[in-house]
């Protein structure tokens, strides 16, 4: 009986150690509103340098996290946007998922910009300048290439050039017969987004805001009706983006592209404390209540504030 005791005594004294060590994972990784972030995006969050990982398990995470990162070759991640654009390949691009070209390259200049602010680690800084500089090439490069419809552009949609004209000309059906395009863009909108809100990079905010708007552009002729048809397509977080690059100009257009954004099929019922969830694939909703509780937050838009409160309740 004595040694059952002190079994159950050491196994709650590891499940505390256990929970105190989650916890401290959870706050760390909460501290990702990073270096930039408090005085620029979100004031509710605090310094990434805030928080330094010494030793356990989670400093090897992160330790092993930048070691993976390094292991891959920025040029072939860049490959498909370099395509698009017209230019000569550096490098064979990975394989993926076909029609997803470039949405990796997107999260990796995340993924950059974040261990660059947690850790100063300055091959992430020399990866993510590269990749910024590579990509103002391609966006100049799409500009000079496609005047009608790329200025502005840094994407890596295969054959884009067949399918964003016709979105421009609000003609959206192609957009069916392509994987997620919105959603592989929103990729580097973030990347963009966290290269200068993580990385402090001024280049990374001008081609977001740049590419920011394109999308205006490219939609600006649309309908209601065309743009609920065409959301019904996966698109990341596009509408929290753009509400982002509202936040960081002030410029009401942002935000009223981000209200164009955002899926009215969920936000509206989402609003009345409908929940129209079941069987819906998570990935491709999460990211539009988000978006629609940024939105809420700018713009004291109640409908939006509602509709982001009802879905982040337990």
């Amino acid at each position: 009986m004595k040694y059952l005791q002190e079994q159950e005594s050491i196994r709650k004294v590891n499940r505390t150690s256990l929970k105190a060590c989650i916890l401290a994972g959870v706050y760390a990784l909460m501290s990702y509103g990073a270096v930039h972030s408090q005085d620029k995006l979100y004031g509710n969050t605090f310094s990434l340098n805030d928080v330094k990982v010494t030793s356990g398990i989670f400093k090897h995470a992160q330790d092993l996290n930048i070691e993976v990162l390094l292991k891959y070759d920025v040029d072939r991640l860049l490959a498909g946007y370099r395509k698009e654009a017209g230019l000569s390949a550096k490098a064979e691009i990975y394989p993926n998922w076909e029609g997803l070209d470039g949405h990796v390259g997107g999260h990796y200049l995340t993924a950059l910009a974040i261990n660059y602010a947690a850790t100063g680690n300055a091959e992430c800084k020399k990866r993510m300048d590269y990749m910024i500089a590579e990509l103002k090439a391609c966006m100049q490069a799409n500009g000079k290439l496609y005047p009608d419809w790329a200025v502005g552009y840094i994407g890596a949609v295969p054959d884009g050039k067949a399918l964003w004209p016709k979105i421009k000309a609000g003609d959206i059906a192609p957009i069916w017969k392509y994987w997620v395009p919105w959603y592989n863009v929103h990729k580097m909108y973030a990347g963009l987004r966290d290269g200068w809100m993580y990385g402090g990079s001024d280049d990374a905010r001008k081609l977001f805001l740049a590419f920011c708007d394109w999308a205006l552009d490219i939609t600006s002729g649309l309908s209601d009706a065309q743009m609920a048809s065409m959301l019904g397509n996966e698109h990341g977080g596009m509408n929290e983006v753009l509400a982002d690059a509202y936040q960081m100009t002030r410029s009401e257009k942002y935000l009223t592209a981000a209200k164009s954004f955002s899926h009215k099929e969920f936000l509206e019922p989402l609003s009345k404390g409908i929940d129209n969830l079941d069987n819906k694939h998570a990935n491709t909703q999460v990211p539009k209540a988000v978006g629609f509780e940024r939105v809420g937050e700018l713009s004291g838009d109640p409908q939006y504030q509602q509709a982001g409160s009802f879905f982040g309740r337990p």
